[in-house]
């Protein structure tokens, strides 16, 4: 992969210099290294990104942890300029921990570094506060360029999440379901067809073709296996 594109902005108020709790928020000096908290439940991992890091005079890794609540721990001992965090965890996985951090230090700069790349991982981990979002085949000088800018406060996306961002932001609005297309879709995941819907509600095939339409609009899915399939994860049948 190629060229993960910073495009964020830096938060009001934040500097450059000393602790990130010294001077209301302040963070490193100019001159000083990056240091890093890196957090992975595998110590192989932490032992190559600690590798990769401590070649650059730039950064320093000021700490390992193997959860997210070793992380918060040892960030309250000594903050971290960027947490590169991973996602999945035992004990407190990433999403949780980057919402307990930023409750500690809303101007905490973490940054994602995981495998997984579903709609749902990267857009709870950008909803719970993360600085940004990478994966770990990210070649290691995206992932030095990826650090130095979140240490800024610039947001940082690998171009396949940047693809999944944006086609969540560019979905139609998905409204709850009406109570008749829920009778509909309830009547199908029964195993009724059509035709059996139609005479059941005392509407029309075109009227049960059309609310189903409207059902998969909403719930974004393309067939009436994946509604219904979809319909069963929200617990819309409940």
């Amino acid at each position: 992969m190629s060229g993960i594109t910073p495009s964020g902005h830096t938060p009001s108020g934040h500097t450059h210099g000393g602790s990130p709790h010294d001077g209301g928020g302040a963070h490193r000096a100019t001159a000083a290294p990056i240091r890093i908290l890196i957090v992975d439940d595998h110590p192989v991992v932490r032992d190559g990104l600690r590798g990769v890091l401590e070649r650059d005079p730039d950064f320093t890794v000021i700490g390992e942890a193997g959860d997210g609540a070793e992380a918060v721990e040892l960030y309250e001992r000594r903050p971290a300029d960027v947490v590169l965090m991973d996602l999945r965890m035992p004990r407190m996985g990433g999403v949780e921990a980057i919402k307990r951090l930023l409750r500690g230090d809303p101007e905490a700069r973490i940054l994602v570094l995981t495998t997984y790349d579903t709609d749902s991982d990267v857009m709870g981990a950008l909803a719970a506060g993360a600085t940004g979002y990478l994966l770990k085949d990210t070649p290691r000088e995206e992932l030095t360029r990826a650090v130095r800018s979140a240490s800024s406060g610039q947001s940082v996306l690998s171009p396949a999440v940047t693809g999944r961002v944006l086609g969540q932001v560019r979905k139609p609005t998905q409204g709850p379901l009406s109570d008749r297309e829920l009778q509909v879709l309830r009547l199908i995941a029964d195993g009724a067809t059509n035709r059996q819907a139609a005479a059941a509600l005392f509407i029309s095939q075109a009227t049960v073709k059309t609310h189903l339409l409207h059902v998969y609009e909403k719930l974004g899915v393309k067939d009436r296996a994946a509604a219904v399939s979809e319909a069963h994860k929200r617990h819309l049948f409940q």
